[in-house]
């Protein structure tokens, strides 16, 4: 993906996640809801004066605006080698790094056999899930993964989701992270 399609995927992506129309923003950034239009179909080369005022109307950061976003979909296995530190008591495995504007919610949850179906939240929202114990399936529903004991997964919970035990005594810790409104 060039600069440009990267830089209008992020504009409409933090427009719509902060409930901006595009003359709204167009307003409030001074530029025209046709320039606007261009860059979000990736078809323009915004100065950076022109990418100053978008990101200040969304009020995001530049980097926001031009930074490649992470996959929507991120597994950790149990086994993976990720970064790691070492104390005298304690050692840490860093699983997932979520940036953060808005509210997490952490819930122990239990997953039985039976499949259940997750409407899709609010844009922005996402899930981050580390199996405790057992196996199961979870993700996307489009694309769930089998997960586990020790494996984890993050996902834009923005789309419908499931959750599916393999056995009857699956335990998980899910954070539900909500953008700030």
């Amino acid at each position: 993906m060039d600069s440009a399609q990267v830089v209008g995927r992020n504009v409409h992506r933090l427009r719509t996640a902060a409930g901006i129309s595009l003359a709204d923003l167009a307003s409030a950034s001074g530029i025209s809801k046709t320039t606007l239009h261009g860059i979000e179909q990736g078809q323009g080369n915004p100065t950076l004066s022109t990418l100053w005022a978008m990101a200040t109307a969304l009020e995001a950061s530049l980097g926001e605006l031009l930074e490649t976003p992470p996959s929507t979909v991120e597994v950790v296995r149990a086994g993976d080698r990720r970064p790691r530190v070492e104390g005298e008591a304690v050692s840490a495995r860093l699983l997932h790094r979520i940036k953060l504007r808005g509210t997490v919610e952490v819930y122990d949850i239990a997953i039985g056999e039976g499949a259940q179906h997750s409407d899709a939240h609010l844009p922005g929202v996402e899930e981050c899930l580390i199996l405790t114990e057992g196996s199961a399936t979870t993700g996307p529903a489009t694309s769930p993964i089998d997960l586990g004991e020790g494996d984890s997964i993050r996902f834009d919970a923005a789309h419908p989701h499931l959750y599916r035990g393999h056995t009857a005594d699956n335990r998980a810790v899910l954070l539900m992270i909500h953008p700030e409104n």
